[in-house]
């Protein structure tokens, strides 16, 4: 069986998905009882990916194309997971880089690139969504060679293939004035361009492992590509450990892809993709050997954390109202299960029992496992995000980001400014299309934590950021916080009307009227530099006296709500979300005013 292996590897919503879509459509990867049923975006399974319409797992398909077998990984396009994007670099021979027709490269873009390049593939590039009105493909493909030349490609690298597209209309093409059809210029680029699958079946077995997933059926499972031999169903294998050691173990299913289901195999051989199960203790970056010549792969390396997080276990008094799981050995084990399957996250155990430090590459990664633990029943409280530095030759070293903003020209100015404020330093700016500028600046990792808020109330709602991981600089000094102090429930109880509008002009609210409320939850932002402790509970004295107007209906200002990253972004050093599967709640670390008088008399 031939076989070609490619990832499809973009920038966050240029379309990676849809891509994959149309082609296993149109590669005849569902019968025709079953196209009616299909819906757009089938690679994205997972809950959370529907609703915010990102990628976040990679995942694996395949395609029959004339007498080939075509295996697709879909990537994320989002800088927080690019540890997926890295580890399976190694598992294809190629990539389809695509690039929005309208916006060109972006950091993303940048960055998965990059980790292709290193691989040493020739990507593909894919102009996409070229029949948007203001697209302009002639364009962003010089700003693509600029930046394979920035990224010191190689010769053979910079000569890669174009193809222009339109995931969403199902149609791709060689030349911009050659007609719109189908995927088959695609299709054939691929197999003229991507490499054969190097390997020999008949050599020793070699598996590298790059994900892991559970089946309730068959317990742990295992993808990857077989580089060199052969694997059958019930076959001995050795596992080779990251720590140098060996395990003997058995291959109890073997599975192949067709279209987007595993379907049982009885042999595989070198080149193809496929998914095992039968042992529980394999985890990613090992290989599977031949138990009697068993020889490692060159484990995957992917790029280090460089925030971080405490999660702890909910001490409000609130605990256990909302939550199945909220003890620290139900925390610590969700946190573990989900180390295994992410390979660019790390936890770490504290001095105190009931906190762990959760490491990751972004808010984003860390917000989304707060929220599938939030649906699975778990309560917990976390930290505000911080960044880890680096020692290197004794100078304290910061992670940097490169982030690239489209903005309204009339608010250039006031976001150069509070990007100043925050240490970055402006690399380009490009007038754009349609009144809007295009900012690129170089700016330390900390500064964009509690920036998007900010961001988007200055633009009104109308500016676009992106950003992803550059690379570690020396420490850019201090960075200001928020400026506004917050409202502090004294008591507890649920909020009244006659309360809150009272507290109207001191602040804005965050809560609705009837919502319980215990004593040292976060109820509103101070319209001032300190925090104010409020009664929100407060009842209207009742008399027999009435006076003109004092019984109108109250009106009260709609409050602020927080989504899980947006309450993330907001909280102070000393302020905690407290997340369980009803609630976001914020609050102080130290619940009782007079204990955090006492607190900062000490400091």
């Amino acid at each position: 069986m031939k076989i070609k292996n490619i990832a499809i590897i973009a920038h966050v919503d240029h379309g990676k998905t849809t891509l994959v879509d149309c082609l296993l459509r149109q590669g005849g990867a569902f019968g025709s009882h079953e196209l009616e049923k299909v819906e757009e975006r089938i690679m994205d399974s997972d809950d959370i990916e529907r609703e915010r319409g990102i990628t976040i797992f990679s995942k694996n398909a395949s395609v029959r194309y004339k007498d080939y077998k075509i295996n697709i990984v879909d990537t994320p396009g989002h800088a927080d997971f690019g540890g997926e994007v890295q580890r399976i670099m190694k598992m294809v021979d190629s990539v389809l880089l695509l690039v929005d027709a309208f916006e060109g490269p972006m950091p993303q873009t940048k960055y998965v690139l990059k980790k292709a390049l290193e691989q040493g593939h020739r990507p593909i590039v894919i102009v996409n969504k070229i029949d948007k009105p203001n697209s302009r493909p002639e364009e962003v493909l010089y700003m693509i060679y600029d930046l394979f030349i920035e990224l010191n490609a190689n010769e053979y690298q910079l000569e890669f293939p174009v193809v222009y597209a339109s995931s969403k209309a199902g149609f791709a093409k060689k030349e911009l004035t050659d007609e719109e059809k189908d995927m088959q210029p695609l299709f054939d680029t691929i197999l003229e361009f991507v490499e054969d699958p190097d390997g020999d079946k008949n050599h020793p077995t070699q598996f590298l492992i790059t994900n892991t997933e559970y089946d309730n059926y068959v317990g742990k499972l295992a993808v990857g590509r077989i580089h060199n031999g052969m694997l059958k169903r019930n076959q001995e294998v050795m596992i080779m450990k990251r720590d140098g050691s060996q395990i003997k173990g058995k291959v109890s299913v073997l599975y192949g892809y067709e279209g987007l289901r595993r379907v049982e195999l009885q042999e595989a051989e070198a080149g193809d993709i496929v998914c095992i199960a039968g042992m529980e203790n394999i985890e990613i970056g090992e290989t599977l050997a031949d138990v009697n010549n068993p020889i490692a792969l060159p484990v995957i390396d992917i790029d280090e954390p460089t925030l971080a997080m405490t999660f702890m276990v909910n001490d409000s008094p609130f605990v256990g109202k909302d939550g199945k799981y909220v003890t620290s050995r139900h925390i610590w084990d969700r946190l573990q299960k989900e180390v295994q399957n992410n390979v660019s996250m790390r936890v770490e155990a504290t001095d105190t029992p009931d906190a762990f430090v959760v490491k990751g590459r972004g808010e984003l990664q860390l917000s989304i496992l707060l929220e599938n633990m939030r649906r699975e029943g778990f309560e917990v409280q976390v930290s505000k995000p911080r960044v880890l530095m680096k020692e290197i030759d004794g100078v304290k070293m910061e992670p940097m980001e490169m982030a690239l903003i489209d903005v309204d020209d009339s608010y250039t100015g006031v976001v150069i400014e509070k990007m100043g404020v925050r240490k970055a330093e402006m690399i380009a700016m490009t007038p754009g299309q349609d009144g809007y500028t295009r900012l690129e600046f170089k700016v330390p990792a900390r500064g964009l934590i509690g920036f998007r808020n900010e961001f988007l109330t200055v633009t009104k709602g109308t500016g676009i950021l992106n950003h992803s991981f550059f690379e570690f600089e020396a420490f850019k000094g201090e960075i200001p916080t928020r400026n506004k102090g917050v409202l502090i429930a004294t008591e507890p109880g649920i909020t009244v009307p006659y309360a809150l509008n009272n507290l109207q002009d001191r602040g804005t609210l965050f809560l609705d009227p009837g919502i319980p409320v215990y004593e040292g939850m976060i109820v509103g932002e101070h319209n001032r530099e300190n925090d104010l402790v409020v009664n929100v509970c407060k009842t209207k004295k009742l008399t027999n006296m009435r006076a003109a107007g004092s019984d109108d209906a109250v009106q009260l200002a709609t409050p602020r709500k927080f989504s899980l990253e947006q309450a993330l972004d907001y909280i102070a050093e000393d302020e905690l979300v407290e997340v369980t599967p009803l609630n976001i709640r914020l609050r102080k670390k130290i619940l009782k005013e007079g204990e955090r008088r006492r607190n900062r008399s000490d400091a």
